[in-house]
């Protein structure tokens, strides 16, 4: 199992039991990231690339797995993918050059 895979299964069952003990507060943020990544002006693509960046900024890698995930299922390039980080590390600096690098991985494992 990959980096990021693995990342993902152990964050999902800490979610799991997270989600035991606080069911409203995970139900209401599961709502929260189905309503705002719908599609609307901008599409479901563009709001992700809009999350990793943000991933990438506050450097968190769980959300990188997750989002970098969803963006390979949402078929976006490298290249599309490369360029949302560029604007990460523009807005995080040195920090964010590291992510953006290991998200790069992420989309390699995922695609």
């Amino acid at each position: 199992m990959s980096y990021y895979q693995e990342i993902m299964k152990e964050i999902s069952g800490n979610m799991q039991d997270l989600s035991k003990d606080i069911p409203a507060v995970m139900k209401a943020f599961s709502g929260l990231v189905g309503a705002s990544t719908a599609d609307g002006a901008l599409d479901k693509k563009t709001k992700e690339l809009i999350m990793i960046g943000i991933a990438v900024a506050n450097r968190c890698d769980g959300c990188i797995g997750f989002h970098t995930k969803t963006l390979v299922e949402l078929g976006v390039t490298e290249q599309e993918l490369a360029e949302a980080l560029g604007v990460a590390v523009a807005m995080g600096g040195g920090p964010s050059v590291m992510y953006a690098a290991n998200t790069l991985k992420a989309f390699k494992e995922f695609s």
